[in-house]
């Protein structure tokens, strides 16, 4: 059974993907992951939006947390995960990656962000993880 993203979930993914296209405006494709980051999470809390940098993200192994080195990009108002990349074009990897994120999260919403492409909307894949059965939706905006 899939769970649909809630209402805030909703708004939170639009206010995300509208940051993500102003700073592919202003700045364009072709730099690292890392200035696109830097950049999207300023302008998410001048926008007064609850974000981290780095999330790590412990796995249970045989009754132990261990941190295996997982950190989302971004996890904004704790309920949606963003993955930054800017590579020729998004592969399978990176959605296993972060249907990761979402599973050792419990949070079932993630968007994938390739800053590498000459319309931002060309860069999107949207991601809901079911709660129950770990099936994962991948949708392209």
């Amino acid at each position: 059974m899939r769970v649909e993203p809630t209402e805030g979930q909703d708004d939170t993914a639009r206010k995300i993907l509208d940051a993500a296209f102003v700073v592919h405006k202003e700045l364009g494709c072709g730099l690292l992951e890392s200035v696109y980051e830097v950049c999207l999470f300023d302008l998410l809390t001048t926008w007064n939006m609850k974000v981290e940098k780095q999330r790590p993200f412990p796995v249970a192994f045989m009754g132990k947390t261990l941190d295996t080195g997982f950190r989302a990009d971004l996890v904004v108002n704790n309920n949606v995960i963003v993955e930054i990349k800017s590579v020729d074009k998004l592969i399978p990897i990176h959605e296993a990656q972060m249907m990761t994120y979402l599973r050792l999260s419990g949070i079932n919403l993630g968007l994938l962000l390739n800053f590498n492409v000459p319309l931002m909307k060309q860069g999107i894949k949207r991601m809901v993880m079911s709660q129950s059965r770990g099936d994962l939706g991948v949708r392209g905006v």
